[in-house]
């Protein structure tokens, strides 16, 4: 293949790329169109419960509208519309595989609904139209309770169906909104109560028109009332209504066969690789997006929107090939600002595969936490920042639980973590973990390091105050009071969101951490409460006069270090 062949080709391709969010709006709008009209009938149907009389005001004013030209052609427009968006989804889909299990449900309930509806629309609708059937609901009731048991069946079930399958893209649709979680409660209690009032009103008027068919010379007028054609006319309509529905079928099985056509074409003759990580590659056809890839090839790949370009969970590292890739489009741009995310970070489920394309997914596979997207700032993929690092460390710790039972220790382990936490929270700091009696603490993540100098300061002050109070407090059940070594360096670290599975958190590593830990440490040494390294005081702004200047070997440091050591971090600052 040349070079002029492949961009002929690639041009192709990506020709339906730019339609996307235009479809994607169509298909939202026409669906939301489509939900409506479902939601009226099934709010009519509970005027079932009352009477029919009650159900035919309901549907006077539902065909009041649907029945004027431009709203017919409207709502009509957007089931075809619908309907042809799905068909060309399954027609352009890579990988069946790559499909989440909501988007299987809405898939499957959508195919589905004109198979149950479709019969139902046109033995009323067309023979409105071209016979003048009147088609209210005391003969809609004789028809399907009376005439056509099975009918009711299939009535009660398409609008279901069709009421979930709206419910599933309402879903889908809104769940990312930050409102969402405090109305799903209410949202649900309706998507459950309104289908069962209209089914419970749906029965009870069909009960009603099986009892008045008791009643002498009823049927026959209600016959009547209802202006049927001849019955030569009535069967040739089953007969072409019955076609219709095994075209809709067939158009249904082209669809998956045109699918499987094209994906046969496209392996023979553009086949890439696709790199994760440099440890595995797989085969790849040019047009599918990265989590398409990963899906066909059974790679777990977080994706809680199921690769609508919503949540940025699928969210993957371009390692190498990025710039063989063309710039995002609006949508997905618009996902990745929301994120901060950097230039080499894409959504898989918007990217197609390029050549030499290397890459890595940046969330646990099984991510179902919104947390994720909202938003967040961009250190959470790894970025060097200038912060703080605190550690803390009780003294002689090991003696003072060696001589408890283990209950006394976590007793005492947890005061004295609520009050330490609380000093570095409240100064602004953000708790990194806690490592036996030890805590890691860091400052200026969000604020920068001058900041976070200072916040650092006044947290090892605060900690001290709250010691000295804790102290008090378990004077009855201490021998000797709790003494704390502090630590505070600040420079240059790697921040980011690391760990596995559900055990992951904001931390950091470098020679910062290890550092300010080194200089915890050396309190035992100089038997103080706090050491800082002189970079961290002039950050500050603190004063540290009349604090004891010292220079020390760090290990893995070329240089000596200059520190200040403090006796009592209470009275720092004052």
């Amino acid at each position: 293949m040349t070079a002029i062949d492949g961009q002929r080709r690639e041009g192709r391709q990506d020709r339906r790329v730019p339609w996307t969010p235009v479809i994607a709006r169509i298909r939202l709008y026409t669906g939301l169109l489509l939900f409506t009209y479902v939601s009226a009938h099934l709010a009519n149907h509970v005027a079932g419960l009352w009477s029919i009389g009650a159900l035919d005001a309901g549907l006077e004013i539902i065909e009041g509208l649907v029945r004027h030209r431009a709203v017919t052609i409207l709502l009509y427009g957007s089931l075809l519309l619908h309907m042809l968006i799905a068909l060309r989804a399954i027609y352009f889909r890579d990988s069946l595989k790559a499909m989440s299990a909501p988007e299987w449900v809405q898939l499957t309930l959508g195919l589905t609904i004109p198979l149950l509806l479709l019969r139902h629309v046109l033995a009323n609708r067309l023979m409105h139209d071209l016979y003048g059937l009147n088609d209210d609901h005391t003969w809609v009731l004789l028809n399907l309770w009376v005439f056509d048991p099975t009918a009711a069946v299939n009535q009660a079930a398409g609008v279901l169906v069709a009421w979930a399958h709206g419910c599933v893209g309402l879903h889908l649709w809104l769940r990312y909104a930050a409102w969402y979680d405090r109305a799903r409660p209410w949202l649900l209690t309706v998507a459950v109560l309104l289908p069962a009032l209209s089914l419970a009103g749906f029965v009870a008027a069909g009960m009603t028109v099986v009892e008045l068919t008791a009643t002498p010379g009823w049927m026959p007028l209600a016959i009547k009332a209802a202006n049927l054609p001849d019955n030569a006319t009535i069967n040739a309509s089953l007969v072409l209504f019955d076609r219709i529905k095994i075209a809709y079928g067939s158009v249904i099985v082209l669809a998956f066969a045109a699918r499987w056509v094209r994906l046969v074409l496209h392996h023979r003759s553009q086949g890439l690789r696709l790199a994760y990580g440099g440890d595995r590659s797989v085969q790849a056809i040019r047009g599918q997006t990265l989590l398409e890839v990963s899906r066909m090839h059974g790679i777990p790949h977080a994706a809680v929107c199921g690769g609508r370009g919503r949540c940025s969970t699928c969210r993957v590292r371009i390692s190498q090939g990025l710039d063989n890739l063309p710039e995002p489009d609006e949508a997905e741009a618009k996902v990745l600002r929301r994120i901060s995310a950097p230039p080499n970070v894409r959504l898989a489920c918007q990217t197609r595969v390029a050549d030499g394309l290397e890459i890595t997914p940046l969330l646990p596979p099984h991510t179902t936490g919104m947390a994720e997207t909202r938003g967040g700032p961009s250190y959470l993929q790894g970025r060097e920042l200038e912060i703080v690092v605190l550690f803390a460390d009780i003294r002689g710790f090991t003696t003072i639980s060696e001589e408890r039972l283990p209950y006394d220790v976590v007793f005492i382990l947890n005061r004295y973590f609520a009050e330490m936490g609380a000093a570095i929270e409240g100064a602004g700091g953000r708790i990194d973990k806690f490592i036996g009696d030890g805590i890691m603490a860091l400052f200026g993540v969000d604020t920068g390091p001058e900041a976070g100098a200072r916040q650092a300061v006044d947290a090892a002050r605060e900690m001290a105050r709250r010691l000295v109070d804790l102290n008090d407090s378990l004077s009855g059940d201490l021998e000797a009071p709790l003494r704390i070594g502090i630590g505070l360096h600040i420079g240059p670290a790697i921040v980011g969101e690391m760990g596995y599975g559900r055990v992951r958190g904001v931390t950091a590593v470098g020679d910062t951490v290890n550092t300010a830990s080194r200089l915890e440490a050396l309190t035992k040494e100089y038997g103080a409460q706090l050491i800082v390294s002189e970079a961290l005081a002039e950050a500050s702004g603190v004063s540290f006069a009349g604090h004891p200047t010292h220079e020390i070997e760090v290990r893995g440091r070329d240089q000596a270090m200059v520190v200040r050591t403090v006796m009592d971090a209470t009275g720092i600052g004052g």
